[in-house]
């Protein structure tokens, strides 16, 4: 089971290993990516999602927009945060910002911190 609505191959490996009881040493993320890949040809819920480098697994129906995938982008070179300032250093108006972000928080991809603004994508937080 996945528990956010996005996840590494990373994360996907761990959780298989901690399911299991042992290490899998066997299964590494390339092997998760593709498999899900392959599970696409079966219609809506999970497929990879390139956010840069990172490789996001959503397990959620829902369509990405160019738009999406540029502010998982810009979260993902920030440590999983992501700021209304960012974006706007971007060249974006108000209105094509706020509608990704409510997009992303609809869909669950995205928490909202009301202390300082910003947005966390859970999936890309970095320890």
């Amino acid at each position: 089971a996945v528990v956010s609505t996005q996840s590494t191959g990373e994360d996907l490996v761990a959780k298989l290993g901690k399911s299991s009881g042992q290490t899998r040493k066997d299964v590494q993320s390339d092997d998760v990516i593709r498999a899900i890949g392959k599970l696409a040809v079966l219609g809506d819920g999970f497929k990879v999602v390139k956010a840069g480098k990172q490789s996001l697994i959503q397990s959620v129906p829902g369509e990405l927009t160019m738009d999406h995938t540029t502010a998982l982008d810009v979260a993902n070179k920030s440590g999983g945060r992501l700021t209304v300032a960012n974006l706007e250093m971007m060249g974006w108006p108000e209105l094509r910002i706020n509608k990704t972000m409510d997009s992303l928080m609809d869909q669950g991809m995205v928490w909202v911190d009301e202390v300082d603004s910003s947005y966390w994508v859970p999936a890309l937080f970095h320890s």
